[in-house]
């Protein structure tokens, strides 16, 4: 499970990652809005969890701005102890959880799980490129009628190539929004991935293709 935390106390986001790595999340932190919500928009999560009171743009904003570009991602809130209007307007904003501060964090963890569950019962669209279709809760990969057998990393590469069709992107953009902040291999390792899909795809004489851009990135589109 993906999680980003967007939260400027730097003290508190060390030791939730801890913990919820313990738990068995991948964690990205950002400690600005800005860069938040930059994380958010070109990632792939699970869940968001988002303080408040953030330098930069405030989670208000960020929950509002992905909202109105149709990211759905489960956003759990923090919010301050009294804070009964921050509640409010979590909510209005389209958060779906909220956590005041100071927390458990065993609530926090049972919060996080129960988003997560009712987050798959949404049943979110497939995504398609020419005869190339993605279903994203059941984590399969068509080319027409054809199934495409991918592993989960390739499943991962191409559901963000899929959901930014046309734009040039570059390798450190697909390490960035698919492998965790703390990898430390080998970024060739994406022209790896690219690669092996690339082949499955040309297998299947699909319509769809990933195009190289030598010192731009990569491209998925149709011919």
């Amino acid at each position: 499970m993906k999680l980003l935390l967007v939260d400027d106390d730097v003290k508190i986001a060390a030791a939730v990652t801890r913990g919820l790595t313990a738990e068995g999340f991948t964690v990205d932190v950002e400690i600005n809005g800005v860069d938040g919500l930059w994380r958010a928009t070109e990632g792939s999560y699970d869940v968001i969890v988002l303080d408040i009171m953030l330098p930069g743009r405030n989670g208000f904003l960020i929950c509002a701005d992905l909202r109105a570009a149709g990211n759905w991602t489960p956003i759990l809130m923090l919010t301050a102890k009294d804070g009964d209007l921050d509640q409010a307007e979590a909510l209005d904003t389209g958060a779906d959880d909220y956590l005041v501060k100071p927390f458990s964090f065993p609530v926090l963890v049972a919060r996080l799980h129960a988003l997560i569950r009712r987050s798959g019962s949404r049943q979110p669209a497939p995504v398609s490129v020419a005869d190339l279709r993605i279903e994203p809760l059941a984590r399969r990969v068509w080319v027409g009628e054809r199934p495409v057998v991918v592993t989960a990393r390739e499943f991962d590469v191409l559901f963000f190539l899929i959901h930014r069709a046309g734009q040039v992107l570059s390798k450190h953009q697909i390490l960035d929004g698919v492998w965790s902040d703390d990898f430390e291999g080998d970024p060739n390792i994406v022209e790896v991935y690219i690669g092996r899909l690339r082949r499955k795809l040309e297998s299947q004489s699909s319509r769809a293709t990933i195009e190289t851009l030598r010192g731009a990135g990569y491209r998925l589109g149709a011919v």
